[in-house]
């Protein structure tokens, strides 16, 4: 979905332990730089390069990605990206989020019991051997170098100027990013949208829901027309005002 001159928000759908599961990454764009916000589930880049295609930017324009967090959602696709794409891509991250992202920690919500529990909430009908390629994911997550390391505030010279917002919370260096000629947030996980309606931060998915929670402050000093949040999608509303009420609970 075109949001606004070189951006785009990608609708990125398929069954997941036995749920139709969707994720919004975006794509901003201008003569120069093609940036990917987050990269989907592990095996879905066949349906983010579909995406990429439907909003007029194959796949082989891509320049960069820009990685909110370590969660395997945003970086499930990151190492076959790089690997299928003719040219280097530049990665960035932020610098507490790089030593998961690269492998060098475990994935802090990727815990022992999180893995029983994610395989044992598979319905009965899925195969043995999807059951244990599922499993052997989470145990080993995808992985790659971040080659550039963003912190908050930063301005990056992209596409008229991106900012980024640290907003820790749901990992410890969540970032979401303020893309300047839109006056278009890209919250990622530190806001959801559902049944229409902008909302904090879920706690059960937050490694500290209170920093969470005090991170939205942050957003307010922005002049917000659109939302993108990577679980619910697209919001318009009055932006400025319901973060307002969300950051002062």
């Amino acid at each position: 979905m075109l949001v606004a001159k070189g951006l785009a928000m990608l609708e990125v759908s398929a069954a997941m332990m036995g749920r139709k599961e969707t994720v919004y990454p975006a794509l901003i764009w201008d003569e120069d730089q093609m940036i990917l916000v987050d990269t989907a589930y592990p095996g879905q880049l066949p349906l983010l390069r579909a995406e990429m295609e439907r909003a007029g930017m194959p796949f082989e324009k891509l320049t960069k990605l820009i990685i909110t967090h370590q969660d395997l959602d945003h970086i499930g696709n990151l190492p076959t990206i790089l690997h299928e794409s003719a040219q280097k891509l530049e990665v960035l991250a932020h610098a507490v989020e790089k030593p998961f992202i690269q492998g060098e920690k475990r994935l802090l919500k990727i815990t022992p019991e999180a893995i029983a529990q994610a395989v044992n909430s598979l319905p009965p009908e899925v195969p043995e051997e999807w059951r244990a390629a599922f499993k052997r994911t989470l145990e080993n997550p995808p992985k790659a170098d971040v080659d550039r390391t963003v912190g908050d505030a930063e301005e990056l010279p992209y596409c008229g100027g991106i900012t980024v917002i640290s907003t820790p919370g749901h990992t410890p260096g969540h970032i979401s990013l303020y893309h300047r000629p839109s006056k278009t947030l890209i919250a990622a996980d530190a806001m959801i949208v559902a049944d229409g309606q902008l909302l904090g931060p879920e706690p059960q998915y937050c490694v500290d829901a209170n920093q969470a929670v005090q991170s939205l402050k942050k957003l307010t000093h922005y002049d917000i027309e659109a939302v993108i949040c990577y679980h619910g999608g697209l919001y318009r509303g009055d932006a400025n005002r319901r973060i307002a009420e969300l950051a002062n609970g």
